[in-house]
């Protein structure tokens, strides 16, 4: 992939919701005509894709910007998904990070395990596949995994840190292995024959999920949440007798990260305090940090010249350094 290619970034513009209509708020942005371009005053931005909120725009989305994505997970391709934006503004319900399995397909997660197990499924005979998921949270600049059968301790209502000050709901560490990789210290994969059972296995780690009451979302998450798909394959063939024997000891291996992040937020508007206002300054600096990180990998003249790349500046960027190292 050329690094023209490796980044695209797709605006998505909520619709107003009731809310903000009772307030009296209008519409201050504009799509161009014919352009993937939005117009807010005199000001214009242009990007790779801009779609407007009415509808279903999920599927757009993930054909435009995803479905390229898993298939190249099918080709050995590391790939990461980041749905970034202002609290409140859609992130998670756009991701399908909360998709309980009920009703449509509700987001981006639910369509990428639907395509793979179909993809899965078509390729059975000729290929061996084994699929593993993993979910994690970084909740005030530690990571959790919300696999972890302790996960689902006691979460009290507007209390996010209950479950985490439950017994046994301790952070895991992220370590560096011999070769330079990241790593998640005891971190749950659970392997998944359908999708059925990865949904359950979201569904349940979203549950676990910090999340908490802002004057902008009454179900703020408070945390960053990264799905990871690891998908690992293996050539077989199909002999005379209908057995299959294996070609060779080749493995291909690949991960597919969705990033659910946590909103970014002004403490004046959202109204938060105490505890609220601690999760949204942790909450901040590491959107911050992603920001300096992609900001710095982009500098093509810093890259060439080795300029410092600052993925130590927070839990978020480390676990994903893999992926943006791949991508620049």
């Amino acid at each position: 992939m050329e690094n023209s290619e490796s980044v695209r970034v797709a605006v998505n513009i909520r619709p107003l919701i009731t809310t903000e209509l009772l307030n009296g708020c209008t519409d201050c942005i504009t799509i161009v005509p014919g352009e993937p371009q939005v117009q807010i005053g005199s000001h214009a931005f242009t990007y790779d894709y801009v779609y407007e909120g009415a509808g279903s725009p999920s599927s757009a989305i993930y054909d435009d910007c995803v479905a390229p994505l898993v298939d190249a997970l099918f080709h050995g391709y590391n790939a990461t998904v980041l749905a970034y934006g202002q609290t409140g503004s859609g992130k998670t319900y756009t991701m399908g990070t909360n998709y309980t399995g009920e009703g449509g397909n509700g987001g981006i997660i639910p369509k990428v395990m639907e395509n793979m197990f179909k993809r899965v499924e078509a390729t059975k005979h000729s290929t061996e596949i084994l699929i593993r998921v993993s979910f994690i949270e970084i909740f005030k600049e530690e990571v959790f995994d919300l696999l972890d059968s302790n996960s689902a301790a006691s979460k009290v209502e507007g209390q996010s840190l209950a479950k985490h000050t439950a017994p046994g709901r301790l952070p895991i560490q992220i370590r560096e292995t011999v070769n330079g990789g990241i790593t998640l210290a005891g971190v749950t994969e659970a392997e998944v024959r359908t999708k059925e059972e990865m949904a359950s296995h979201l569904s349940r780690g979203s549950l676990s999920r910090a999340t908490g009451s802002t004057n902008m979302n009454s179900q703020s998450s408070r945390s960053h949440a990264i799905f990871t798909i690891t998908l690992e394959q293996k050539k077989i063939a199909s002999c005379p007798n209908g057995v299959n024997d294996d070609i060779g000891d080749d493995i291909l291996c690949a991960k597919l990260h969705l990033v659910d992040l946590a909103g970014s937020e002004r403490a004046k508007r959202t109204g938060a305090d105490g505890m609220r206002f601690k999760e949204g300054i942790h909450i901040n600096k590491g959107l911050l940090a992603l920001g300096n990180v992609i900001s710095a990998l982009g500098d093509d003249r810093k890259r060439k010249e080795g300029g410092h790349v600052p993925y130590r500046d927070s839990k978020l960027t480390r676990l994903l350094q893999a992926c943006f190292d791949l991508f620049f």
